[in-house]
């Protein structure tokens, strides 16, 4: 028996609008389910500056709960990717597969945190799966998730406080170019951090002991 679409989006934006209207756990049920290949109309990022705006005293937990919900449900695919290895990855083009992993080979947890700051439609999903697929280090995972959805979801709240109404609509318009200017903060940040690793290692290599 074959279900109508328009009967499964219905149903979803059913789902959606009784989980807005349990609050910060709403916020944290849709924020799971989109992470985890389930994607509510609209997704965390709607629902947390439409919470914002109508209570800001409130952002803050809509913004946590957005955090952890996300977080939780993208380790839901980081575990399947770990146990299933590359086959997870195989709804993926292999010129795509072989991009991703070459970015999380070579800059591990800055890969995954870039990946979570970008807007859609940049590719997160498969960065979580390879980041289970190529065993990055649970914690280094969770670390990239909380600081980049952190960052993501609390400009949306500060957003929706600041500008009520017009949050989402300016988010549509210009998030394109915060989240580049966030994804740009990161490489410096990322470059900055390797520069004084090897100031640290020439160092360590002038002051030390010369062999007889």
């Amino acid at each position: 028996m074959k279900i109508p679409l328009l009967s499964i989006g219905g149903a979803m934006k059913s789902l959606q609008t009784t989980l807005i209207g349990m609050g910060a756990l709403g916020v944290f049920a849709i924020a799971l389910l989109d992470a985890a290949f389930i994607p509510l109309p609209g997704g965390p990022d709607v629902v947390v500056m439409a919470l914002a705006h109508h209570n800001p005293a409130m952002t803050p937990a809509y913004v946590i709960a957005a955090i952890i919900g996300s977080t939780i449900g993208s380790l839901f695919l980081y575990f399947i990717a770990r146990k299933g290895g590359q086959a997870a990855l195989r709804k993926f083009s292999p010129k795509k597969r072989a991009r991703v992993e070459d970015m999380i080979a070579r800059y591990d947890i800055w890969a995954l945190l870039l990946a979570a700051v970008l807007p859609p439609p940049f590719p997160f999903k498969i960065f979580v799966l390879s980041a289970g697929a190529f065993r990055m280090s649970f914690w280094r995972f969770i670390t990239a998730m909380v600081i980049g959805r952190g960052v993501r979801f609390a400009l949306e709240g500060w957003m929706a406080v600041n500008y009520g109404e017009q949050a989402a609509d300016i988010f549509k318009q210009h998030y394109p170019k915060i989240g580049l200017g966030l994804a740009a903060a990161i490489v410096i940040i990322f470059l900055l951090n390797n520069l004084l690793k090897r100031g640290r290692r020439l160092n360590d290599g002038l002051g030390a002991p010369r062999a007889e």
